[in-house]
């Protein structure tokens, strides 16, 4: 009986992930791994071992740091508070992002990971600087000197020791462009994917969120598909293949859940419009330095979010509304009106009254000095409402309680964190999403 017991528990506690990764190639696309041309073997095994869905809807908009603050959070824009890449900013904008953990506004994985006793850590993750994670190498640089994030990035390690102790153990002396990605370089992934490799080994943390951005700057360079593009999947791949190694040389892949996922699809694009012109020729701008203005849209990518100076200015909102409508149809073909009631239902940024996305290859500008602008080549973007397939993300993921070979249409990104929670079994606020049940044993 005391036997029987013992094998029961031994099994009981296999389907509970101790140990949990999370990462994210962003831009990462469903094809990627199920198509084989692309070069993600390490994935495409991982999904054959585990589970995965065949597309994932990011949030609206489908940017970096409101998609990666969903998956730490399972809840939308609206209630965790990370609505764009960027904050709007009246008098034009800086160049700031929203990196401060303190701007989230719900219960995050990092702490109740380590309410559950758990240690943690990141790399290069989103909206982690002033986070109160163990292991803390976020994603942070000084707008101002966009050439050389070090300083800033060590700064903004915690413990202030790890940068040192990175360089002597992980990755050497790290040098500007180890930390960017240009000139079709991939060393961004390569030194990311050491440094979460090193912590594994080193610390073994109970949750490990880890952030790949190569393969996202290929394709806005050169849209959906490129040599760079196709390398840097590539890359990536290698980079979670260094991670697996490194749960393996750690003693725990048997009791680790792995996930790869994304933040957005990718589209490509061939023009920029820019509607803050439009809302200058006809009065609604003047001079944002002297804030004499009614309304602005503010840029992400394939959407824009009309910010307006008086929130309680429905009459300019109704004006920019007839303007956008009474647009030509060589223009008006090019974007949508998404409307408050949709804005709510998504739960996007609760405080515009409306945004738009683009088609046809459409991204947005925020100048006032034309409303066109075509591309000379084709580029790539995201940002655009979560309604269609280029735009969606991709998940695949192995560890213990989960299934072998089981592949769901498709999930949300808002699911991420009820996958880990449910995995992990620890207690979380309660969320927007849901785990997909076919995926459990």
């Amino acid at each position: 009986m005391l036997l029987l017991t013992a094998s029961i528990n031994v099994q009981a506690q296999q389907r509970v992930a101790t140990h949990v990764v999370l990462i994210t190639v962003d831009g990462f696309r469903p094809e990627f791994y199920l198509d084989s041309t692309y070069g993600m073997h390490t994935v495409r095994h991982l999904m054959q071992q585990g589970v995965a869905a065949k597309g994932v809807d990011p949030v609206f908009p489908s940017v970096t740091y409101p998609d990666h603050t969903t998956m730490v959070t399972g809840v939308t824009p609206a209630k965790h508070g990370i609505v764009y890449n960027t904050p709007f900013e009246a008098e034009g904008q800086t160049g700031k992002w929203l990196w401060d953990y303190n701007l989230i506004k719900t219960e995050t994985l990092w702490s109740a990971m380590q309410k559950a006793g758990r240690k943690t850590a990141c790399v290069r993750w989103p909206v982690t600087l002033n986070a109160p994670i163990d292991y803390c190498f976020p994603e942070y640089w000084d707008y101002k000197n966009m050439k050389d994030a070090r300083p800033a990035m060590e700064a903004a390690t915690t413990p202030r020791s790890l940068w040192k102790e990175i360089q002597d153990s992980a990755t050497g002396f790290l040098r500007p462009q180890d930390l960017n990605a240009d000139d079709n370089e991939l060393v961004q992934d390569e030194t990311a994917a050491r440094i979460a490799s090193y912590l594994i080994r080193q610390y073994k943390p109970g949750f490990l969120a880890v952030h790949l951005a190569c393969t996202d700057h290929y394709e806005h360079q050169d849209g959906r598909e490129s040599y760079m593009v196709r390398a840097a999947v590539a890359g990536a791949d290698r980079g979670v293949k260094s991670i697996l190694e490194a749960l393996n040389r750690a003693g725990i892949t048997d009791s680790t859940l792995v996930i790869v996922t994304g933040d957005h699809g990718f589209e490509n694009i061939y023009r920029s419009l820019s509607p803050n012109y439009l809302l200058k020729q006809n009065g609604l701008i003047t001079d944002v330095k002297t804030g004499n203005w009614k309304a602005q849209f503010h840029s992400q990518g394939g959407s824009a979010f009309l910010q307006l100076k008086d929130a309680n200015d429905q009459q300019t909102v109704q004006h920019v509304r007839t303007l956008l409508k009474n647009l030509p149809d060589s223009i008006r073909q090019y974007f949508t009106i998404v409307e408050k009631e949709l804005l709510t239902q998504i739960g996007a940024d609760p405080n515009v009254p409306l945004a738009l996305t683009g088609l046809k290859g459409t991204t947005f500008g925020a100048g006032t000095k034309k409303m066109i602008d075509i591309f000379k080549a084709v580029k790539g973007t995201h940002g655009f409402f979560p309604d269609h397939k280029e735009i969606e993300t991709g998940f695949v993921a192995v560890g213990p309680g989960l299934k072998k070979g089981i592949i769901i249409p498709k999930m949300k990104l808002m699911d991420v964190a009820p996958v880990i929670v449910k995995a992990a079994q620890i207690p979380f606020a309660p969320t927007d999403g849901k785990y997909p049940a076919a995926f459990f044993e």
